[in-house]
């Protein structure tokens, strides 16, 4: 499943690329993230508890930054094993691009894969399921950041 968007975030480049390698900035934009963990500069731990359809499961799992090119582009790509509900692996080519000084806009390329009982649930329900955490992510995220650049 891929998916592809953009955002525009009233702030500055500098500011977005801060926030995008801010754990805490991103645990509270995760949806079901419990906790977040940042073990160096390019990996984090993390639980993640989730439902998708009937199936809840609380994930755990292994986060990483690659093609690191600060302040404007990265891959983050995560994998969590939930039990029985299986598995969910991912990542998301982020890219940043300054409007002016005050805006940028931040694209993003998704792609995720999941295993075992969430498998079993049907592509529509996932695809959506993956559309709606995505949506939510990237709304909070430019809620935090526009919020924080305007102090």
């Amino acid at each position: 499943m891929d998916l592809k968007g953009t955002e525009q975030i009233a702030a500055s480049k500098d500011a977005v690329w801060a926030a995008l390698n801010d754990p805490n900035v991103l645990k509270d934009c995760i949806p079901g993230c419990q906790s977040l963990e940042k073990i160096d500069e390019q990996s984090m731990k993390a639980t993640v508890k989730l439902k998708i359809g009937v199936v809840s499961a609380r994930f755990n799992g292994a986060v990483s930054l690659k093609n690191i090119d600060p302040p404007n582009a990265y891959r983050i790509e995560g994998e969590g094993k939930g039990g029985v509900a299986g598995f969910a692996s991912g990542g998301a080519d982020v890219v940043l691009t300054a409007i002016d000084a005050s805006t940028t806009e931040l694209h993003y390329d998704c792609q995720a894969r999941v295993g075992g009982k969430i498998a079993q649930m049907g592509s529509r329900l996932i695809d959506s399921t993956a559309r709606k955490l995505a949506a939510q992510f990237f709304t909070r995220f430019n809620e935090i950041v526009s919020e924080t650049a305007d102090r």
